[in-house]
């Protein structure tokens, strides 16, 4: 009889780490540049990688690449608002289309409107009465209800026949594009629909930036020489799909340590624990505490669990090579955790969701982010430091977010033994808790 040793696994995500090279840095990516003793032990003790989470070239949101890195179908993502919203504690109702929507500060230039601003922290209370006004308005047999979720975002709710094929009306790159049209997409699965639904949301959008650019809140804001919030723009949408449960399609139960409303939407979603956690202010320290919360849930016996830091991503937003250098120094002080116990007897695996260059105007890149993988059963190769370059001479070679669980699991000694059926949807690895005979 074979022995059961099958060891849990634990995901570190340092948002955004991969980057370019640098000239300031001699030509390195910061992960490169960075002083990470910690992280070069990690990388010594295991197997590295380079991490293109789908393909070269391919520059992809946060959510887009977790939904992948935990194993789910792309067919099954409901959209990035629905998540926002669950993880706000919004009421999300299935059958209904959602949009992500900001009040935003436009500026009309030869009759195209461009966005200049958002809402400050401190425009909650205007942000709430605008979003009443605009709340339950119907066009066309559709009707938008808005609720407020953080300053000045609010779940928007389409009733009706809708469709969530639809483009986005934010223009996410406002210095490149203005308030985007919304569109039905090209392959939408009822293109009749989708038309309906974006003829419908564009009539909103323009009725709504009417009563904006007139309610006494933006009147009293313009006298007061505060910016205009007579803008509205829609992104993410998208509507509640069947989807497998995190322990359905993986075989395992899992926890995420969160920090922000989209990592407690996809625990929501997906069904793992979610234990939050806000954000200290040094990057460092942070981290240092989400890995204790992770290995107090090892000792507790969980079997997966997610560690998320955004302060990689948040540095790389800067532009300065050596601020997001700085902070990956902060982040492998906090990685000294990870060689002690119980992670030592785990599958530890860190890496990136995506790239976010500290140089050139852009967000995210098609560049990979380092992969490195240690546990008891991990041969180590060649590779003794962390970043890029060495992890491109690591022996798992490269490697994309839907191979990053089933290498962990085929680790923890879970791999799922192909050509077996003993769970009605087919997991990654080996189930925990297939149902019993009684």
């Amino acid at each position: 009889m074979l022995p059961d040793n099958r060891l849990p696994l634990v995901l570190v995500i340092l948002d955004g780490l991969g980057d370019r090279a640098v000239p300031e840095l001699g030509g390195r990516t910061p992960a490169e540049a960075a002083e990470t003793p910690h992280l070069d032990r990690l990388a010594a003790r295991g197997a590295s990688a380079l991490h293109l989470p789908f393909g070269p070239g391919k520059a992809p949101a946060s959510e887009i690449s977790h939904w992948a890195l935990f194993g789910c179908e792309p067919d099954t993502f409901p959209g990035r608002a629905v998540l926002e919203a669950r993880g706000h504690g919004a009421v999300v109702q299935a059958g209904q289309v959602h949009s992500y929507a900001a009040l935003r500060v436009g500026e009309e230039r030869d009759g195209v409107v461009w966005v200049t601003g958002r809402a400050a922290p401190s425009d909650g209370a205007d942000a709430h009465v605008l979003f009443e006004a605009l709340d339950g308005i119907t066009i066309d047999g559709f009707r938008f209800g808005l609720q407020r979720l953080t300053r000045g975002e609010a779940l928007l709710s389409i009733s009706g026949q809708a469709s969530p094929d639809i483009t986005d009306s934010d223009p996410f790159f406002e210095q490149i594009h203005p308030w985007l049209r919304p569109l039905p997409l090209a392959d939408a699965t009822n293109p009749a629909t989708a038309t309906a639904t974006s003829s419908a949301v564009e009539e909103f959008l323009r009725s709504s930036r009417r009563l904006l650019h007139v309610h006494p809140v933006n009147v009293q804001r313009r006298e007061r020489g505060l910016p205009v919030l007579d803008v509205l723009t829609t992104k993410w949408t998208g509507m509640v799909r069947p989807v497998p449960s995190f322990e359905e399609r993986v075989g395992v139960p899992g926890a995420a340590v969160t920090s922000s409303a989209l990592y407690r939407g996809l625990a929501a979603t997906l069904g793992l624990i979610s234990h939050d956690i806000e954000p200290l202010p040094d990057p460092g320290e942070d981290l240092f505490v989400r890995f204790e919360t992770a290995a107090t849930l090892l000792d507790e016996g969980a079997q997966f669990v997610h560690v998320h830091t955004k302060a990689a991503d948040e540095a790389g937003h800067t532009k300065d090579p050596r601020e997001k250098m700085r902070v990956l120094q902060l982040l492998d002080e906090a990685s000294r955790r990870l060689h002690q116990k119980p992670f030592l007897s785990a599958v530890v695996v860190i890496t990136g969701d995506h790239a976010t260059p500290s140089v050139d105007g852009i967000l995210h890149s098609g560049d990979p982010t380092p992969f490195l993988m240690t546990s008891p059963t991990t041969r180590p190769d060649a590779v003794t430091s962390f970043g890029e370059s060495f992890a491109e001479r690591g022996a798992m070679g490269t490697i994309g977010a839907c191979d990053v669980l089933p290498l962990m699991l085929d680790r923890a000694n879970r791999p799922m033994f192909l050509g077996s059926r003993i769970t009605p949807y087919e997991s990654l690895g080996l189930p925990d808790c297939p149902e019993p005979m009684t």
